[in-house]
């Protein structure tokens, strides 16, 4: 059984979003590999500080041309929408939690290309926003 002092941190730390921030910092450093790495680090967190104010422009490796990459791979014959199915998988694949799982179209089995980068961007501005949300 857990200590009572464990209990705390590990509480503390869910809390706080500790481990997700460690992981988005350690994913950005690993990405664009910074030669000073410090600053950078620093540079990141006074951006997803601007983003909890603003609550826009979270720091995210994916940008608008990935998201459109992923949906043209999933729709590999240019139909326009993918399945249902086929966006859950994506949305898990690339962190996305608590996403809208019947999202805009999900009534006829579709999801456009357009409601694909609307929820993806949704879905990477709630894994990145590495803060403890305020009520």
């Amino acid at each position: 059984m857990a200590a009572p002092r464990e209990i705390e941190a590990n509480e503390y730390l869910q809390n706080h979003k500790i481990m997700e921030l460690f992981h988005n910092i350690t994913g950005q450093l690993v990405f664009h590999r910074p030669d000073n790495p410090k600053a950078f680090m620093i540079d990141y967190i006074e951006k997803l500080k601007e983003g909890r104010t603003t609550q826009m422009n979270y720091p995210c490796l994916f940008d608008d041309t990935n998201i459109e990459s992923v949906f043209g791979m999933l729709d590999p014959t240019k139909k326009g929408h993918i399945t249902l199915e086929q966006y859950r998988e994506a949305m898990a694949t690339l962190g996305c939690e608590n996403i809208d799982e019947n999202p805009t179209g999900a009534e006829s089995g579709r999801v456009t290309a357009d409601i694909f980068a609307r929820e993806v961007k949704m879905g990477l501005k709630k894994a990145s926003a590495t803060f403890k949300p305020t009520m």
